[in-house]
């Protein structure tokens, strides 16, 4: 994607995280399921890291060869024509300019990245991994929305204030948004409180709904590979449906 392209892209998505109206943002798997939340109206979509993994047969947490994962933003991002946002993981090893300039070269207007290490499951120093996201914005300049996970409670180390000090730290470092993944529905408050900035949720069962989240001033809501799962569930019913010998598309 050109640079200017690149840059409207990113500063439109940008503009759609707003405190109190959150940014609804589906995770596609492919190019197909992308243009099904498109045509449905959303203004945006992002990528799944394990629903593209599991679409092209590998598991979660960085375990997929990182060209297939770009090749993967990559046709998702030509398929249709509002920015798409790629879950990145860890940044796949790969050094702050070569994130940048690969996910660009994919198409990509944002990006997730994480601040646990996949291969030990343990939490980066929060110097160190806001040192690299201030590295990732200063290669990206404007053309990149930087989504910052704080992985605390998804890693079980901390608690409330250790996930506001990650993310006052990675705002200051130049992400555009924190995703503190799987905080507990009782600090949600605490943390859009206490965050200067926009604040993404995971939408899973049991959340608080959508209305109750931007009352909350929560920026922006995504759903990871839940609605991959969703849709796979229904894949298996139909193939139940089939083995038993019952009409597909009947009831």
């Amino acid at each position: 994607m050109a640079g200017h392209e690149a840059s409207e892209k990113a500063a439109a998505l940008r503009a759609l995280h707003r405190r109190g109206q959150p940014l609804v943002l589906p995770n596609a798997w492919d190019a197909a399921s992308a243009r099904l939340f498109e045509a449905a109206g959303f203004p945006a979509v992002a990528t799944s890291s394990g629903a593209v993994a599991a679409t092209l047969g590998h598991a979660d947490g960085q375990h997929m060869p990182v060209e297939e994962m770009l090749a993967a933003v990559a046709r998702i991002a030509r398929a249709v024509a509002v920015p798409v946002s790629a879950d990145f993981e860890a940044g796949y090893g790969l050094e702050a300019g070569a994130v940048v300039e690969r996910l660009l070269d994919a198409g990509a207007a944002g990006c997730n990245l994480e601040d646990s290490d996949p291969r030990t499951h343990t939490l980066v120093p929060v110097d160190v991994q806001a040192e690299r996201l201030a590295a990732v914005r200063a290669a990206a300049g404007p053309a990149l929305v930087i989504n910052a996970r704080i992985d605390v409670f998804l890693r079980k180390t901390g608690g409330l204030e250790d996930a506001l000090a990650r993310a006052r730290s990675y705002l200051a470092a130049g992400a555009d948004c924190v995703f503190p993944i799987f905080a507990p529905t009782e600090a949600l408050a605490a943390l859009v409180a206490g965050i200067d900035g926009p604040v993404n949720v995971l939408y899973r069962p049991g959340s608080p709904s959508l209305a109750e989240l931007a009352a909350l001033g929560v920026a922006r809501v995504s759903f990871g590979s839940g609605l991959h799962r969703v849709a796979q569930s229904a894949v298996e019913r139909l193939a139940a449906r089939l083995r038993a010998g019952e009409e597909p598309f009947s009831g």
